[in-house]
């Protein structure tokens, strides 16, 4: 007898585990609000729509977390990440996309698939029968929200989350501007000039942060207390911490040469990122901001080369939610009040897409395996998306429980090792050699018979 997987939720987590489990030979349902549902952050009713930055971060496969986690889920023949290297942007040895292709290309791929049938309206109510993964995300419907709360009778936590503005790149002064990547890193020319740098001298970066700290901000209504993920704070934020802290952080110029000045070592530097394929579209690096539009376009165009400029995005702010998923979850991802629903994404407290499409992937392995009846242990915690699910299912601190990205803190270490600066290239090696090593026995393990 055929069972059908239900999966709620059409973004990076939910995307990846519907074609998961229908690769895998499962009948798939996916449950898509959008379009006929809107959020604040989103502009489509395509799949995998990026909401916030059109990066997957570092690349690296040797010396960064994030980066094995792309290795990994190549390894597991994932879509997120298929669709992510054919719609590539020049970024350094960071991994951007053109972010509408990008969505369009997991759309078109799952809409293909025999196997996956897309159902587009709001799902309310958490399914007592059947196999079901909730993906929403953390722009989760209320009204789902509630059900989640009620059902596990614990209220979901919360963080605010903040978007950066978009700018047309012909409205920028190259006068001003130039093209080049921190450190001249790539390996071709294209990306080695992959951002775009405005410089400032301390006198414009001092009228910037007076200026960012008077604008006018999005207040938070009553009753609103949650906290920042550090991993995306507005600039605001920053900027309130202390006055260099900006300069420290998303606007530190080191590596960094302006071919206008040369000789001239600059303050701080601004860099925008290619949001498209085209170059028509640039997103301020690290920007986030939780003030007004108004306010934003005034302070903006005091940066250097951005005194003209026309934005096709503003920032945003916006609550995102999450579980807490350490004393709801078992290592199954499944919810233990209610072992047929498995939760997978950033609703389940990771952050990033990388890492929301990863729990996905797991998610998705997981409901197949059950489906078939095969017993999946979870992958190793040696591993980066080990290591990621034992962390939320209960390798974190619940009282304490904060979204979180992948990171080498979250693996066991590495016997023999020394610690220390000096030998952080060498212990990061072990650990990705080691992960590799690893998740290739993980998916042999769990390979379908022919």
């Amino acid at each position: 007898m055929t069972q059908t997987l239900h999966i709620v939720g059409g973004g990076m987590a939910g995307s990846e585990a519907a074609w998961q489990a229908a690769n895998a030979g499962i009948d798939v349902v996916l449950h898509e609000m959008r379009p006929k549902v809107g959020t604040f952050a989103h502009q489509t009713g395509l799949l995998g729509e990026m909401v916030c930055s059109n990066s997957f971060r570092s690349d690296d496969d040797e010396q960064n977390a994030v980066g094995l986690l792309h290795w990994e889920m190549r390894a597991a023949g994932g879509l997120i990440m298929a669709c992510a290297d054919s719609n590539k942007l020049p970024a350094g040895g960071a991994l951007a996309v053109d972010r509408d292709p990008f969505a369009q290309s997991v759309t078109d791929a799952l809409m293909a698939h025999p196997r996956v049938t897309v159902e587009y309206g709001e799902i309310t109510e958490l399914p007592s029968e059947g196999h079901w993964i909730i993906a929403t995300g953390p722009l989760t419907s209320g009204k789902l929200a509630d059900a989640i709360a009620q059902r596990t009778g614990a209220e979901a936590l919360a963080f605010f989350d903040a978007i950066a503005p978009i700018v047309y790149f012909d409205s920028i002064d190259m006068s001003k501007a130039w093209m080049q990547s921190r450190y001249d890193k790539g390996e071709t020319e294209e990306e080695r000039t992959a951002y775009l740098n405005c410089p400032m001298d301390k006198a414009q970066y001092d009228a910037f942060i007076d200026a960012l700290l008077e604008a006018d901000k999005t207040e938070f209504r009553e009753g609103e207390t949650a906290g920042y993920f550090d991993g995306c704070l507005p600039i605001e934020v920053m900027a309130e911490r202390g006055r260099e802290t900006l300069r420290h952080g998303p606007m530190k110029p080191v590596g960094l040469t302006n071919p206008h000045q040369p000789e001239v070592k600059a303050h701080a530097v601004v860099q925008l990122r290619r949001d498209n394929k085209l170059g028509t579209l640039y997103n301020i690096v690290g920007f986030q901001t939780k003030m007004k539009y108004g306010a934003q376009a005034t302070v903006f165009k005091t940066i250097p080369g951005l005194e003209n400029a026309s934005f096709a995005r503003l920032g945003g702010i916006h609550r995102n939610s999450f579980i807490n998923s350490p004393t709801l979850l078992d290592n199954q991802m499944r919810l233990r009040s209610q072992p047929n629903i498995r939760f997978a994404g950033q609703i389940t407290g990771v952050e990033g897409y990388v890492e929301s499409a990863a729990m996905g992937l797991l998610a998705g392995r997981m409901a197949t395996a059950e489906i078939q009846g095969t017993d999946v242990a979870p992958p190793p915690d040696t591993t980066a998306m080990g290591a990621l699910v034992t962390h939320i299912t209960g390798g974190a601190e619940a009282k304490t429980f904060q979204p979180m990205n992948v990171n080498f803190g979250l693996f066991p270490p590495v016997e023999g090792l020394r610690g220390g600066r000096r030998g952080r290239k060498d212990r990061y090696k072990a650990y990705t050699d080691r992960a590799k090593a690893d998740w290739q026995g993980w998916l042999d393990r769990i390979a379908v018979p022919a």
